[in-house]
């Protein structure tokens, strides 16, 4: 018997992107899936367009929140799934495989509790122009201490995990999706698997690389996640982690042969 998969959105006046979005979870081939969409009491034509597809979202709740990770909270915690995973209003998976693939790794190991995978930047008008590629590659014990992070949007847990060790930290503005998993996969060592291959694309020109001081404030708020899990960052942790971002710009012209 397959498991079932859970897939959560989290919409707030996203009506240029959502569609994209939408369109490219419902066209997965996975047979046993959920899907709900969060959304933020938006202003714009957001549920509009997501009506039109309410055949094939599971649930659709609309109502004021404090934010993109108080909607991510209340969609794993709605969700009935044995395994979630999350793709923002601004993103869309790569191909229609994509459940398929990361659940093959997860039926096929009982004891599997989390799957992680490549990403791809692009044009947030032209998605098909690869900006910047996340190639995440094997996760070893030190991996975070030397600045190492999965993309989150390919992060896929198992329920159960988020049950025994706690959903998303909301005290953080900028960092949550960092400091979950550095507390389920360095703190607690949760067992997980990496899957090579591209399976989301996001849009660039995301919250987080508006401005200078929106990253000082990401920065500081990784170095609040150690402290919070009573973990020790390695002396340069919290500066490798963004030059990791460099090497990224270099992937980019390997990879215009494959998108």
């Amino acid at each position: 018997m397959i498991m079932k998969i859970s897939i959560v959105t989290i919409t707030y006046n996203s009506a240029a992107t959502i569609e994209d979005t939408i369109k490219s979870v419902v066209v997965q081939d996975y047979p046993d899936m959920e899907y709900l969409l969060i959304d933020g009491k938006s202003k714009d034509r957001t549920l509009q367009i997501a009506e039109k597809y309410k055949d094939k979202i599971t649930k659709i709740v609309s109502e004021k929140d404090g934010g993109l990770y108080f909607g991510l909270n209340k969609g794993l915690k709605m969700a009935s799934g044995d395994v979630i995973g999350a793709i923002h209003s601004d993103d869309l998976y790569a191909h229609p495989q994509v459940v398929s693939n990361v659940m093959k790794l997860f039926n096929a190991d009982p004891e599997l509790e989390g799957v992680y995978a490549d990403l791809i930047f692009v044009n947030r008008e032209d998605t098909n122009k690869v900006m910047r590629v996340w190639k995440a590659g094997e996760y070893k014990p030190d991996s975070f201490e030397k600045g190492w992070m999965p993309p989150h949007p390919t992060f896929f847990v198992r329920k159960s995990v988020y049950e025994k060790y706690g959903y998303i930290n909301t005290d953080l503005k900028l960092s949550a999706d960092y400091e979950l998993m550095l507390r389920l996969i360095h703190k607690h060592k949760i067992k997980i698997a990496y899957l090579p291959e591209t399976i989301v694309k996001m849009r660039m020109g995301g919250v987080s690389n508006i401005s200078f001081f929106v990253k000082l404030k990401a920065n500081i708020e990784d170095k609040l996640a150690w402290k919070m899990n009573n973990l020790k960052p390695g002396f340069f942790t919290t500066l490798r982690k963004p030059l990791r971002k460099i090497s990224q710009y270099f992937k980019k012209a390997y990879n215009t042969f494959f998108y």
